[in-house]
């Protein structure tokens, strides 16, 4: 699995979900609109070849792409 091939944008969007942070708090606080969070995530789980943002989370945490301590 390449994880290189996250954008800056992607990574963003899901350090912000795991603060448990909504789709409409993470628009707010990027400046974009609820669909262009929404397809960050779609993307992300295509991309990881996963089945749910819970399981994009749990790769990306386990990979160090992300981490908790934001």
């Amino acid at each position: 699995m390449n994880l290189n091939i996250l954008t800056k944008r992607e990574k963003e969007v899901f350090e912000f979900l795991i603060l448990s942070k909504s789709t409409k708090e993470i628009a707010l606080i990027l400046n974009i609109t609820e669909i262009t969070v929404r397809s960050h995530i779609s993307n992300v789980i295509g991309k990881l070849g996963v089945s749910s943002r819970t399981q994009a989370i749990l790769e990306l945490l386990r990979h160090n792409v992300i981490k908790i301590d934001k």
